[in-house]
């Protein structure tokens, strides 16, 4: 998959990224503002063991963030099941060496309308964490709504906090009787 936006191209993940990768995705600052299962320090090996579970998923769902010609950070669709099935988070994040460019907007933006056309899904969410303005600002800007604010939802860095939650949502009804998940075309 590859889609170009003004500033940055979102495509698969390829071998090679990973010193790029590792170099971007090895910050405290960053780290601070996404899950802990995303490792920090980021090593080379752990870049590695992304980029080949990234490339071997079905169906794929976890995207580069080309900038300047390097994997400058990472955007993909964690699929939900069961009574959520119609629904996927979004994930994203960016080196910091391209913050405060307007990058993340237009690539959120173009990403959630690719999910939206890929896969049958109703819904596409986020949640920040509250001490990440910037962050409530792409989706904003993406037209995602805010939708609430989690109180006392997240654990990080030591500390009980609030996270907010915004969501796109799409026109998709889903067939009387089907139950499958959400696939992309073959």
């Amino acid at each position: 998959m590859e889609l170009e936006f003004p500033g940055c191209r979102i495509r698969s993940w390829r071998t090679g990224d990973e010193p790029s990768l590792s170099r971007h995705a090895d910050s405290r600052r960053l780290w601070r503002n996404v899950r802990d299962h995303f490792p920090h320090p980021y090593t080379l090996a752990d870049a590695e063991a992304w980029v080949a579970a990234a490339r071997e998923a079905r169906p794929e769902t976890q995207f580069a963030i080309e900038v300047d010609g390097e994997a400058a950070g990472g955007i993909g669709l964690f699929l939900q099941e069961d009574v959520a099935r119609y629904s996927a988070e979004l994930g994203y994040w960016l080196g910091e060496a391209y913050w405060g460019r307007g990058v993340m907007s237009g690539a959120v933006r173009g990403f959630t309308e690719y999910a939206f056309r890929t896969f049958d899904l109703c819904r596409i969410y986020a949640v920040v964490f509250e001490w990440n303005p910037a962050s409530r600002r792409v989706l904003e800007k993406a037209g995602y709504a805010l939708e609430g604010r989690m109180h006392r939802s997240a654990f990080k860095e030591g500390r009980v906090l609030d996270q907010y939650l915004y969501a796109a949502v799409s026109d998709f009804q889903p067939e009387p009787g089907v139950g499958g998940a959400p696939q992309p075309p073959a």
